[in-house]
């Protein structure tokens, strides 16, 4: 049993998670639930990024307090995650105690380290709210593509990465004013004194994508830069270095020291030590990333350990994703392009649907595209026609024709021998891929259990061997049974609410306890279904999804977001 850290990228606050960046936080959760059946001891992290220039210009034009706006937002995305089954062992967020303890202590021990030093920035400052304007502070035209509303740290156009003072006919977001350029100073972290170190680690792991790898490579060829990690902003964490007066921390510098202080949190609440996890060389910390953040974890996060001086272990893997559309376009919240989580469980409230689809649409090689009719033939086909159909095909067979209890099997014929070593096959090989990250790849091993499964029990046809071949129809069914139990725990950490009803139905809570505490084998498919284990009241699964609904679902969307945006903090309307 080893241990491991699994983490998923924390979503900013001003938004509510689309079926895009939910991707993220439902992987760890199906990767904790996975390693915690094969019996690692594994906590999962992530939590709310509230800090930063978008909530503070949101509250500066509400002359609120941003907390006020971050509570309510925060409050309303757990419950989100909690209506979705996603559960980690820790949702924390950068307010929590833990974290802005953690952060200002890691930096004093970069500096202490040699990795911080201050220079002089020439940034615009407004005269008229005597600010300076970092980031979403100032808006202007884009130098690059020439959109005329471009930030001060991004073009939302284009996509280019800016500084303040790259912008053309710059002003402040709250008065307008044309910005005044004035000399301030600032604390970098000195990425170049890590290169080395990163380097090795970069060509040395084996457990990076080639994708992460070679991005995070051309960076360091290109020469690291120091960057910035302070921010003339009140709504963030104080910088604890001496004269830094009222600056803060660069929120994307302090967000990714969450992954730890989130770590600490919980470890302490359950009466373990941090260091147990992250001072232990082998612990394998895993990170769920799309790739627009390859670089924040792949070169900033490991150099900051590096320099830290401290025994934390360097990432063991970065599973990064590409971008999933939404019918073919890009999620916008400004033009209301995509669907967003809470409008999705309005739509169709069981969670397993969108954690299964959200699974077999994971975008690990490429871009994947959700629309409404793949959606449908994904519920429709997959988890109605060959996983339902099939838990239903043998159960009921044995209610009906073995008295609800399992037979005894016979002695296998060639055509189950080989029935069960394709079903072992497939299992190894979920196994690996699940242990590998590749979640959607593995989920293609338990359908191909179910087709085969459904192909197998077809070519047997035990409605006719019952009356012929008593004994092969019922080593058919034993087999079956066994298949049904394994394609339960395969599934569990998927589809955690489908996959209980299946162990409850096959009676197994009763004889092995609660699906969620048993363990897979690493090795081979075992047969959890023993000869006379009475089978319970058979529940119907999974529902097909109405042609009508499909054909209707752009009336059903705007009518369902109405609803959802007035029920949403204000914070989270658009």
């Amino acid at each position: 049993m080893g241990k491991w850290v699994v983490a998923s990228a924390w979503p900013y606050i001003n938004s509510v998670p689309h079926l895009g960046t939910i991707i993220h936080l439902l992987s760890a959760d199906v990767y904790h639930r996975f390693l915690s059946l094969m019996g690692e001891d594994v906590i999962s992290v992530s939590g709310s990024d509230e800090h930063g220039t978008p909530i503070e210009v949101e509250a500066r034009k509400r002359n609120i307090d941003p907390k006020i706006l971050t509570d309510e937002a925060h409050k309303y995305i757990v419950e989100l995650l909690r209506r979705l089954d996603i559960n980690l062992s820790n949702y924390s967020r950068t307010e929590s105690k833990y974290h802005k303890e953690f952060v200002r202590s890691f930096m004093l021990k970069l500096e202490e380290n040699g990795y911080i030093y201050t220079k002089e920035q020439v940034l615009p400052y407004c005269t008229k709210d005597g600010i300076f304007l970092p980031d979403r502070f100032v808006e202007g035209t884009c130098p690059r593509c020439g959109f005329p509303r471009a930030r001060g740290d991004q073009c939302d156009n284009c996509g280019t990465l800016l500084d303040p003072i790259d912008l053309i006919n710059p002003r402040c977001v709250f008065c307008g004013t044309k910005p005044v350029y004035k000399e301030t100073m600032h604390w970098f972290f000195d990425l170049r004194k890590t290169q080395d170190k990163l380097e090795k680690w970069l060509k040395s792991n084996p457990n990076l994508d080639d994708r992460v790898r070679k991005y995070s490579l051309s960076w360091i060829r290109e020469g690291l830069k120091p960057r910035s990690i302070t921010r003339d902003v009140k709504w963030g964490i104080k910088a604890p270095f001496k004269n830094a007066g009222d600056k803060t921390i660069y929120v994307w510098i302090e967000a990714l020291l969450g992954y730890l202080s989130a770590s600490k949190e919980v470890l302490e609440k359950k009466g373990r030590k941090f260091e147990e996890f992250w001072h232990d060389p082998e612990t394998k910390t895993v990170y769920f990333i799309g790739k627009d953040n390859i670089p924040f974890h792949a070169v900033i996060l490991p150099a900051m350990l590096i320099a830290s001086g401290e025994p934390y272990p360097l990432p063991y893997s970065i599973p990064s994703t590409e971008y999933i559309l939404y019918e073919g376009e890009k999620f916008s919240k400004s033009r209301r392009v995509g669907l967003w989580i809470d409008e999705a469980l309005e739509l169709i409230d069981n969670p397993d649907y969108w954690r299964y689809t959200l699974i077999r649409m994971r975008p690990e090689e490429r871009d994947s595209n959700f629309s409404w009719s793949e959606f449908a033939r994904i519920i429709n086909s997959e988890l109605n026609d060959h996983i339902g159909n099939l838990v239903h095909r043998v159960l009921s067979f044995i209610k009906r024709f073995f008295k609800s209890r399992v037979p005894e099997p016979g002695k296998l014929d060639s055509i189950d021998e080989d029935y069960w070593k394709g079903i072992n096959d497939n299992y190894i090989k979920y196994i690996d891929k699940m242990y590998s990250q590749k979640l959607k790849q593995a989920s293609e091993h338990i359908l191909s259990i179910a087709r085969a499964s459904n192909a197998y029990i077809n070519r047997k046809e035990p409605w006719k061997q019952i009356k012929e071949n008593p004994e092969d129809a019922s080593t058919t069914i034993y087999l079956t049974s066994n298949t049904v139990a394994l394609i339960s725990l395969m599934l569990y950490p998927i589809t955690p609410r489908s996959s209980k009803k299946i162990w409850k139905m096959l009676n197994l809570d009763k004889h092995y306890g609660e699906i969620e505490n048993m363990r897979l084998s690493k090795h081979e498919a075992k047969h959890l279904v023993k000869p006379g284990i009475e089978v319970g009241e058979i529940e119907v699964l999974y529902r097909k999804i109405p042609e009508e609904f499909i054909d209707n679902i752009d009336r059903r969307i705007k009518s369902v977001r109405e609803k959802i945006n007035s029920r949403r903090p204000e914070v989270l309307r658009f």
